[in-house]
């Protein structure tokens, strides 16, 4: 589904991604761990083609497209969703309406017929309900007075919504109490664990994979992956940290 080869990025001519390769299946969950500055929010940027991020080497397939051709919403229209670190605010657009749009927009770049207004509240209600998320959080504008883990049961809503065949989420648990993190694991399980979708978790911590256990654990260091391993990687980084795979 995603096939990343000798990936060279760099931010305000700064070089951060130094031949990065990662190859992701239909089906499966990958982890990324590593320290602070490796390039993980970098990957993530990059394949969701935020501006600033510039690819000076390499390729990146999704879905047997170059996605690195594609614009933002183009990557989103062919199944792709980057879920943020820090969600931003939207003041002033309700999240319904937001995802209202959003959803249409895509079913439209698809050939599919848009949803009615009732057809896609009953849909929203339906996903917030799944994510123990009163429905009336969503008639606010977007994130706006949200608290952390508000904003990322949110994200996991139009998750849900949108439906993607590939889920780059970066450090989804971060801000999450173990309430939360519990319902937003379960979330990401539901709405992605299936033999035609993947997802790559991008994470600090092996916290959140007790609940969404990953196929497969990798290590990113200075731009690269370093180590690749199953799950029981995530728990020996936990254990002595990143130092001696990072050397």
């Amino acid at each position: 589904m995603l096939e990343i080869a000798n990936l060279h990025a760099t931010v305000a001519d700064k070089p951060i991604l130094k031949g990065l390769s990662l190859s992701i299946n239909a089906g499966e969950i990958h982890a990324i761990m590593g320290p602070n500055g490796a390039g993980k929010s970098t990957l993530g940027y990059t394949l969701g083609g935020r501006p600033g991020y510039e690819v000076t080497d390499g390729s990146v397939t999704f879905d047997g497209a170059d996605l690195l051709e594609l614009a933002p919403h183009e990557r989103a229209a062919a199944g792709l969703f980057l879920g943020f670190q820090y969600p931003v605010e939207i003041p002033g657009v309700s999240s319904l309406q937001f995802l209202r749009e959003a959803l249409n927009s895509q079913r439209r770049a698809r050939g599919k017929a848009i949803l009615s207004g009732g057809e896609f509240l009953k849909l929203a209600r339906a996903q917030a309900a799944s994510l123990e998320m009163d429905a009336e959080m969503l008639k606010r504008p977007v994130n706006v007075g949200f608290s952390g883990g508000e904003k990322k049961r949110g994200e996991m809503v139009q998750m849900g919504i949108l439906a993607p065949k590939l889920a780059v989420l970066d450090e989804t648990d971060s801000g999450l109490d173990i309430d939360a993190l519990r319902i937003v694991g379960d979330g990401i399980n539901r709405i992605m664990r299936a033999p035609d979708k993947a997802v790559l978790l991008i994470t600090h911590y092996q916290r959140l994979l007790d609940y969404v256990q990953p196929d497969y654990v990798h290590v990113l260091a200075d731009g690269r992956i370093v180590r690749s391993g199953g799950p029981e990687l995530a728990h020996e980084l936990e254990r002595e940290g990143y130092g001696a795979m990072a050397a």
